[in-house]
C-alpha cells in the first residue's frame, strides 16, 4: 500500500472569529425583538460540539448593545466558561457601541480609562494586533495618528508566524449605501501604515454580513454577527436587520495563508450521509490518504 499526502496539512493555528454580540442588560431584548444571548449559547453550545480547539476567541466589537456593566457580565457569564471548556483565550476588540471604561473593568479586569484600547497578544509565533478603530459617542471608526504611530511600531519587526489585525471596522467598500455614514473614515493612512508589512490578514466586524476583499494588498474578513444580521435582499441597497442567519467564521492558519470560513448556525435536515471521525478515518484509510499534522 502506498499512502498519497493531502496537499495541506492541518493548520497551524485555528482561530474562532466571532462579532457583535449586542448583549444587552438581562432581562431585555435586543431593539425589542432580539435574543443575543440565546444565539450566542446556540452558537458556542455547537462549536464545543463539534470539538473545534481554537487557539482563541477573537470578539470584533460591538460587545454590548448600549456598553452597560450589567451587559458586559451578562457576556463574560456565558463566553468565559465556554472558553475554559474548549481550552482557548478571549481576544476582546472594541466596538462603537461599546464604552471604553466599562469594557476595562468588566472584561479586561483593568482600571478604567477611556483611551483606545489597543494590545497584541502572541499566539505561538502568530501576533494578533487588536485596533481601536472607535470614536466615543460616534458610530463611525477613526485612527488617531497616535494610534497609527503605534502600529507602525508594531509592525516595524515581523512577526515568526506573521500578524492578524482585529479591528471593529473594516477598510472596506459597503454593500448597503447607509453604511457609508459608519464607515472607516481616512482609510488611506491605515492603508500607508500596513502595506508591505508582516500582516497576513485583517478581522473586523461591524457589518452585520459576512463579507471578503482585499485592502492595501491584505485579506479582510469580515465576520457577520451572533445577534442580529443584515437582510441584503433589501431592495435597493436598503438596510433591515433580522434574527436570522447569525455565526461564526473559523479562521485556520497555515504556513503559506490563511484561510476564513463562514460557519452558519448548526441545524437543518441532513441530506445524504452524515459521517463522523470514526467513519472519516475508515474512508481516508481506504483510499490511502492521510493528512500530514504539520506543514512539510
Amino acid at each position: 500500500m502506498s499512502l498519497r499526502a493531502a496537499e495541506y496539512p492541518h493548520p497551524h493555528h485555528t482561530l474562532v472569529h466571532l462579532s457583535d454580540t449586542h448583549f444587552v442588560t438581562p432581562g431585555e431584548l435586543l431593539s425589542g425583538t432580539g435574543h443575543p444571548r440565546d444565539r450566542l449559547e446556540e452558537i458556542l453550545t455547537s462549536l464545543v460540539a463539534a470539538e473545534i480547539r481554537p487557539a482563541a476567541l477573537i470578539i470584533t466589537g460591538d460587545l454590548a448593545d448600549r456598553g452597560e456593566a450589567s451587559a458586559y457580565r451578562e457576556l463574560r457569564s456565558v463566553l468565559t466558561p465556554a472558553a475554559e471548556q474548549i481550552g482557548t483565550e478571549i481576544a476582546w476588540v472594541m466596538g462603537n457601541h461599546d464604552h471604553r471604561e466599562t469594557v476595562r473593568r468588566e472584561l479586561l479586569d483593568a482600571p478604567a480609562s477611556d483611551a483606545p484600547y489597543d494590545t497584541t497578544v502572541m499566539i505561538g509565533g502568530l501576533r494578533l494586533i487588536i485596533l481601536d478603530s472607535t470614536v466615543p459617542g460616534k458610530h463611525h471608526g477613526e485612527l488617531s495618528e497616535e494610534q497609527l504611530v503605534w502600529l507602525a511600531e508594531v509592525l516595524r519587526e515581523p512577526a515568526p508566524e506573521g500578524s492578524i489585525l482585529a479591528m471593529h471596522h473594516p477598510p472596506l467598500p459597503c454593500v448597503q449605501d447607509l453604511a457609508v455614514t459608519v464607515e472607516l473614515r481616512e482609510q488611506q493612512l491605515l492603508a500607508e501604515v500596513v502595506r508591505g508589512t508582516d500582516l497576513r490578514a485583517i478581522l473586523a466586524g461591524h457589518l452585520h454580513y459576512s463579507t471578503t476583499a482585499t485592502f492595501a494588498g491584505i485579506p479582510v474578513s469580515v465576520a457577520g454577527a451572533t445577534s442580529c444580521t443584515q437582510d441584503l435582499f433589501t431592495p435597493r441597497r436598503g438596510t433591515r436587520a433580522r434574527d436570522a442567519a447569525q455565526g461564526l467564521n473559523l479562521v485556520h492558519v497555515y504556513d503559506h495563508t490563511i484561510m476564513h470560513t463562514v460557519v452558519p448556525m448548526a441545524g437543518g435536515v441532513t441530506v445524504g450521509r452524515d459521517v463522523d471521525a470514526a467513519g472519516t478515518a475508515r474512508l481516508l484509510a481506504e483510499d490511502e490518504v492521510y493528512i500530514p499534522s504539520r506543514a512539510r
